[in-house]
C-alpha cells in the first residue's frame, strides 16, 4: 500500500516535489491556501541554474519544456554608475544555457501539469507523532492524517513550527518593488535602458535594479539599509513572493514614489525613471532563517526551501528549493519502493535532510556575504562580486 503523503505548498519546491513523484507513480497530496492557481499574481523571473533547477526540471522530465518556454537572453546583465556611466556590459552567447530566465507562472503552469492540487487548503498546524501519523489541521477546522508531510510553504511555514522554533529575521536591507507594463511600447527608453536582461546602479547602502519579464513586463527593485520600521507609510510584507498589489491597501503609492526618489536623489534622471514610472509599491524588508538550520528528526514531517533555509533573494533560493524537492521524490522513489514501511520512510528523509543541511548553509553564506556587498558602504564591493561571478563580462571604461 503507497503511504500517505502530502506536501504544504505550491511554489516551485512543493510542485517540483510533487511532479517528480508523480513521474515515478507515486501518489502524492498537494495543499495549497490560493484558492485557485491564478488567485494573485505570480510573481518575476527566476533563473533557473543549470546544476540546480534545470537539474531538478530533467529529474521531474520536464527539462524540454523549460527550455521551450526559457529566455536565454534575459541572463544579460548591464551594470551602470549612480551618473548613468556604463560599467559593465554582459551579453550572453546565443547558445549560453548556463542560467536562463523563466517567468514564475509559466514555471507554475509547467509544472503543475497533471497534478491533483487541492486548492483553498490552508494549513494552520502540523501535529506529529498521532496515532493515525502526522495530523495536518486546516483553516476550515477539518484535519487529515499522512504518513510524510512536506514542508514548502514558504518564509512563515506553518509546517517548521513542528520540527524547529526558528524564525526568520530582519537582515538590515528592505526592498520596495515597484513594475513597468508593456515597457517596449510606452517607456522605449527605459526598455533600452534595461536590454534583455537585468540592469543594476548601486550606491551607498542602496541599490536599484530592474529585470526584464516576459511580455514587456518588467520589476523594478529598491533596496536599501534602513531599521525595521522606516517608512511607516507601507506596512512591511515579509513575504519575498508576493506581488505589488497584495500590499496594504492604504499605502499612498505617491508617497512612496516621492521618499524614494528623494533617497535616490542626484542619480540620473533615466535611473530614477524606472521609479517615477512604476505602477504599485510593494515594502519587503528581507528576512532570514540561520545559516545552519538544523532540527532534530522529526518523524513524518521533513521542510524544503524557504521554509528550511531563507536566505537573501540572489538567485539561489528557487534553484536549491526545486533541486531538493526532485531530489527527496527521486529518494522516496528508488529508496523505498511501493509501499515502504514506516521506519524505511523516516531513515530516506533523515539522509536527504542532513545532505540538505550541508548544501544549503553553503548557499547561505554566500547569498548573505553578496547582500552585505550589493547594498553596502562601499558600491564598489558589488561590481567587485559581479566580476567574480561573471569573469567573461566586458568592461566599459
Amino acid at each position: 500500500m503507497d503511504r500517505r503523503i502530502a506536501v504544504v505548498g505550491s511554489g516551485p519546491a512543493g510542485l517540483t516535489f510533487a511532479r517528480t513523484l508523480h513521474r515515478h507513480g507515486h501518489p502524492v497530496t498537494v495543499l495549497e491556501r490560493d484558492p485557485a492557481p491564478d488567485a494573485r499574481p505570480p510573481g518575476g523571473t527566476l533563473d533557473l541554474h543549470e546544476g540546480l533547477g534545470q537539474l531538478a526540471l530533467d529529474k521531474a522530465g520536464l527539462l524540454a519544456g523549460f527550455r521551450a518556454l526559457s529566455r536565454p537572453e534575459g541572463q544579460a546583465m548591464r551594470i551602470l554608475d549612480t551618473d548613468g556611466t556604463v560599467l559593465r556590459d554582459w551579453r550572453p552567447r546565443p547558445d549560453d544555457r548556463a542560467n536562463p530566465e523563466i517567468d514564475r507562472g509559466q514555471l507554475r503552469d509547467l509544472l503543475l501539469g497533471p497534478l491533483d492540487v487541492q486548492w483553498g487548503r490552508g494549513v494552520t498546524r502540523v501535529e506529529p507523532g498521532t496515532r493515525d501519523g502526522v495530523l495536518v489541521h486546516f483553516a476550515d477546522g477539518r484535519q487529515e492524517a499522512f504518513d510524510l508531510v512536506v514542508g514548502a510553504d514558504g518564509a512563515w511555514s506553518r509546517t517548521r513550527q513542528a520540527v524547529s522554533s526558528a524564525t526568520p529575521h530582519y537582515t538590515g536591507v528592505t526592498m520596495v518593488e515597484t513594475s513597468l507594463d508593456d515597457v517596449d511600447a510606452r517607456h522605449p527608453d527605459l526598455a533600452r535602458l534595461i536590454g534583455d536582461g537585468s540592469v543594476a546602479v548601486y550606491g551607498v547602502n542602496r541599490a536599484l535594479v530592474a529585470q526584464r519579464n516576459g511580455g514587456g513586463h518588467v520589476k523594478v527593485y529598491a533596496q536599501f539599509r534602513t531599521p525595521l520600521d522606516r517608512h511607516a507609510t507601507l506596512t512591511p510584507d515579509p513575504n519575498p513572493n508576493r506581488d505589488p498589489v497584495d500590499a496594504d491597501a492604504d499605502a499612498d503609492a505617491e508617497a512612496v514614489r516621492s521618499s524614494l526618489l528623494a533617497l535616490f536623489d542626484g542619480w540620473a534622471t533615466p535611473v530614477l525613471d524606472l521609479l517615477r514610472h512604476g505602477t504599485a509599491f510593494a515594502h519587503r524588508p528581507l528576512y532570514v532563517l540561520p545559516v545552519s538550520h538544523t532540527w532534530p528528526q522529526v518523524p513524518g514531517v521533513t521542510l524544503l526551501g524557504d521554509a528550511a533555509h531563507l536566505m537573501p533573494p540572489l538567485g539561489a533560493g528557487a534553484n536549491l528549493a526545486m533541486l531538493e524537492g526532485a531530489e527527496l521524490a527521486e529518494a522516496i522513489a528508488t529508496a523505498t519502493g511501493p509501499g515502504p514501511a514506516p521506519g524505511d520512510l523516516d531513515e530516506t528523509v533523515r539522509t536527504f535532510e542532513e545532505q540538505m543541511w550541508a548544501r544549503a548553509s553553503r548557499w547561505a553564506e554566500i547569498t548573505t556575504t553578496g547582500l552585505e556587498r550589493l547594498v553596502s558602504q562601499d558600491p564598489s564591493q558589488a561590481l567587485a562580486l559581479f566580476d567574480e561571478v561573471q569573469p567573461s563580462s566586458d568592461e566599459v571604461a
